[in-house]
């Protein structure tokens, strides 16, 4: 499996270097950025596969350059932030982000999450090879080829995770779905941060389709009875 290239965001030079250190030793190739408009710069010029982003950065906030980012590309984008409010988390993950780090970390932490995206990657793209052109359910149509979602006609704006999320439900209609098969799925993972950005995404998620008047209830949740 080919290691992808990882563009590194942080303006704190100890952090920087013990993240580049980590990457250089297990082969990966990697970008750094001090600060959002570099941040911006590189991944435009050379479309990395995944983002580690640090959210104090000297120009902009972190969350400002996820969504940028999220204007034109859906690359994978991990937070590593010494922020710990859970506000701060659902912000970024709302913004776009696709799981969030806690300063400080491990370094073997940071490789597993690095792992665990590659493989995603990986699926992804075999996924998109394999997969029906379209499914249809009421109101609602995706178009796993063209990777949009609509409602009523009308697209979607759903974040990465967000339209993921959609597409496995999709492909599991009738069926229920634990969390854990869920963070599974999506993130590779079952830590107990993904269990609590499983209920962000879902959250709005849930908005995004119970929008207008109609409100038809594309996912329901059931409740384990011991």
């Amino acid at each position: 499996m080919n290691k992808p290239l990882i563009l590194v965001v942080e303006d704190d030079a100890p952090v920087r270097s013990l993240i580049a250190t980590t990457l250089k030793t297990h082969d990966y190739k990697y970008l750094s950025a001090q600060n959002g408009a570099g941040a911006i710069t590189e991944a435009l010029s050379h479309n990395p596969d995944v983002v580690l982003l640090d959210l104090g950065l000297p120009d902009m906030d972190g969350v400002d350059v996820i969504r940028k980012i999220r204007s034109w590309s859906n690359m994978p984008i991990i937070v590593i932030s010494a922020r710990t409010e859970d506000s701060d988390k659902i912000e970024a993950l709302d913004a776009g982000a696709d799981d969030y780090l806690t300063k400080p970390f491990s370094v073997e932490e940071l490789l597993a999450r690095l792992r665990v995206t590659q493989r995603r990657l990986a699926l992804m793209k075999t996924d998109f090879a394999q997969e029906s052109p379209v499914f249809m359910n009421g109101a609602l149509k995706i178009d796993y080829a063209a990777g949009c979602a609509f409602l009523d006609g009308e697209e979607l704006h759903l974040t990465p995770i967000e339209y993921k999320l959609l597409c496995l439900l999709s492909r599991n209609v009738g069926r229920v779905l634990t969390h854990t098969y869920i963070t599974q799925q999506i993130w590779g993972s079952s830590w107990e941060n993904d269990v609590a950005s499983l209920r962000v995404f879902m959250a709005t998620l849930r908005k995004k389709l119970e929008r207008g008047g109609k409100k038809q209830q594309y996912i329901q949740t059931q409740l384990k009875v011991d």
